[in-house]
C-alpha cells in the first residue's frame, strides 16, 4: 500500500502602508520583472510569450531556497545558483492576483502552484490605509524540509519585497 502525503499549503501576507493597491498591482503585475522587487532574485526574464499573457514564461534565478544538491554528497558548502521557470497561469487586474506555477527548477518543488494578491487596507486612520500582498501556494511535500521553514522563508521575502515596493512608492 502506498502512503502519500497530502499537498503543502501556506500563505502569508505584508501590510504596505502608503501605496494603494492599483500602485503596488501595476509593479506585480508585471511577470517578468520581478527580480526588481525581490530581495534574492537577481535575475528574471522572459523565455516565452508577452509578459502579462497566460501562458508566457519566466525564468527567475537567485539565492533564497538552498538548491536541492547545494553540496554535491560532500560536507560543506558549495555555491549554487537556485533556478525555475515559471509560468503564468492566470492574471486578474480587478482582483488584482497573479497565478503561477512552477515548470522546472533546481530547489525540489514539485506540482507548485502560487498566487499573489494585491488587496486595499483601511485602517482606523487615514495613516493606517495602504495595501496588503498576499502569497499563497500549494506544493508536494519536499523531502529535507518542514512546512514551516518554507512558511518562514517566503514570509521573509515577502516582507522585505514590501518594504522594498513601499520606500519606493511612498518617496514618488
Amino acid at each position: 500500500m502506498e502512503i502519500s502525503e497530502s499537498k503543502w499549503e501556506g500563505k502569508v501576507q505584508a501590510k504596505l502602508e502608503g501605496p494603494k493597491a492599483d500602485q503596488v498591482w501595476t509593479i506585480l503585475q508585471d511577470f517578468f520583472n520581478l527580480h526588481k522587487w525581490f530581495p534574492t532574485l537577481s535575475i528574471c526574464y522572459g523565455i516565452d510569450g508577452i509578459s502579462g499573457q497566460p501562458g508566457c514564461i519566466r525564468y527567475c534565478a537567485g539565492s533564497s531556497i538552498p538548491a536541492a544538491s547545494s553540496n554535491n554528497g560532500r560536507d560543506g558548502d558549495v555555491t549554487i545558483t537556485n533556478w525555475s521557470t515559471e509560468k503564468l497561469v492566470d492574471i486578474d487586474s480587478v482582483q488584482r492576483s497573479i497565478t503561477y506555477e512552477i515548470v522546472d527548477c533546481n530547489i525540489g518543488f514539485k506540482s507548485y502552484v502560487s498566487t499573489m494578491k494585491v488587496v486595499p487596507y483601511n485602517g482606523e486612520n487615514d495613516e493606517d490605509k495602504g495595501c496588503l500582498i498576499e502569497w499563497s501556494f500549494v506544493v508536494d511535500p519536499i523531502q529535507g524540509w518542514e512546512l514551516e521553514t518554507l512558511i518562514s522563508k517566503f514570509d521573509s521575502g515577502l516582507q522585505r519585497m514590501a518594504s522594498k515596493i513601499e520606500e519606493t512608492l511612498n518617496n514618488k
